[in-house]
């Protein structure tokens, strides 16, 4: 099958499967005309890999299990301990990054500490134009009469 085809069939982009080939995770045979011919079983394959890519593998890990899923010796249990491995993985990161979310707080919090009050910047900061003096208008004499 071509490159479109497989690409929609196993639902990921041609670019992944261009990228995939590069890596040398899949090998596609080639028509005469150059052409990128994918077997069906190969199919798989990218399921594999694009479901272990959702789970936040990365493509050199894929590539070490990969052989052992073509060869169908990748057993439930390797899954399942690459899996906890993935999730202890996953809470030592939300750990870091609830610890840097701390810090960021904490950062928040100092500088807004830092920031004068309204009330007190009226009376810190400086008139950059001098207050007018205005003075209270005289009284006028109504029309017709003089003082």
């Amino acid at each position: 099958m071509q490159i479109s085809e497989l690409a929609r069939q196993a639902s990921v982009s041609v670019h992944a499967l261009r990228h995939y080939e590069r890596l040398g995770l899949i090998r596609p045979h080639r028509r005469a005309n150059g052409y990128r011919d994918y077997p069906a079983s190969v199919k798989r394959e990218v399921v594999f890999i694009a479901m272990s890519r959702q789970l936040g593998f990365a493509l050199p890990q894929i590539a070490r299990r990969l052989a052992d899923y073509r060869a169908g010796t990748l057993g439930i249990d390797d899954m399942v301990r690459a899996l906890q491995e993935r999730a202890d993985a996953l809470a030592e990161q939300i750990r870091q990054l609830q610890a840097q979310k701390q810090v960021v707080l904490d950062h928040q919090a100092w500088l807004q500490a830092q920031q004068p009050r309204k009330r007190e910047t009226a009376r810190t900061w400086p008139r950059v134009r001098p207050r007018a003096t205005v003075e209270p208008p005289s009284p006028t004499p109504p029309p017709g009469k003089t003082p």
